[in-house]
């Protein structure tokens, strides 16, 4: 009895995170480069505006998305824009992100999102020392936190894509080289959505502008060297 109630649990939270598409936010069509956002977590559409091809993204003070592994810095206010794609289908999705830090923590993300309990960020974002570097958290009820490459830049281009059976993560100062950051099976559903976000969880607010946005149904061949 014991273990097949614990294999139920085991069930329940495997669905939760997987099978279950995204549970809130509200309709908007925020366009930039040819890319249409559908869904605003956070009010993030009341936090967007579009001008010459640059989105710019507000985040107000203390926000952030972490579901702390202990709960006490668990965090879900950060706004993101959303845009629906087939994950049955290749896709690259990539953005010039230039974030204005200000404080710790403070950065401009891209997303794989699925609901609450079950995403990826990919973050351009300022650490304790206050070096700007690459960093990936990965949300499966819980968060991990992972810091990568410093980079000496303001702004650098960043690259999600997937083949349908691997996703990589890159980032690149030229658009050219590509960086690898991370790499993984793609086990999402069929249905899944990519974002963009800004956060400040220590700091008073801050902005991310995002640029030369490009969603296309493609992935890269060679997912080490990210072309």
């Amino acid at each position: 009895m014991w273990f097949n109630n614990m294999l139920l649990v085991l069930v329940l939270i495997i669905s939760s995170c997987k099978n279950v598409s995204i549970e809130k936010g509200e309709l908007c069509s925020v366009k930039v480069s040819g890319v249409e956002f559908t869904k605003s977590l956070n009010d993030a559409k009341a936090t967007a505006t579009v001008e010459d091809g640059k989105l710019v993204l507000k985040s107000n003070a203390k926000c952030d998305n972490f579901n702390d592994p202990n709960g006490k810095l668990s965090n879900n206010t950060a706004p993101v824009l959303l845009t629906k794609v087939q994950n049955y289908k290749p896709f690259t999705f990539s953005a010039k992100v230039t974030p204005a830090f200000k404080d710790k923590y403070d950065a401009g993300t891209m997303y794989i999102y699925l609901n609450q309990n079950c995403w990826f960020k990919f973050a351009f974002e300022r650490d304790e020392r206050s070096r700007t570097r690459a960093v990936t958290v990965r949300t499966n009820e819980t968060s991990d936190d992972n810091n990568h490459d410093i980079i000496d830049k303001t702004s650098i281009y960043m690259k999600i894509s997937s083949d349908t059976k691997t996703v990589g993560f890159y980032y690149s100062v030229d658009k050219k080289n590509w960086q690898l950051v991370r790499v993984f099976r793609n086990d999402y559903p069929a249905e899944l959505w990519l974002g963009f976000s800004t956060q400040s969880p220590v700091g008073k607010g801050t902005t991310a502008t995002f640029e030369d946005c490009s969603l296309t149904q493609s992935s890269v061949t060679d997912f080490r060297m990210g072309i």
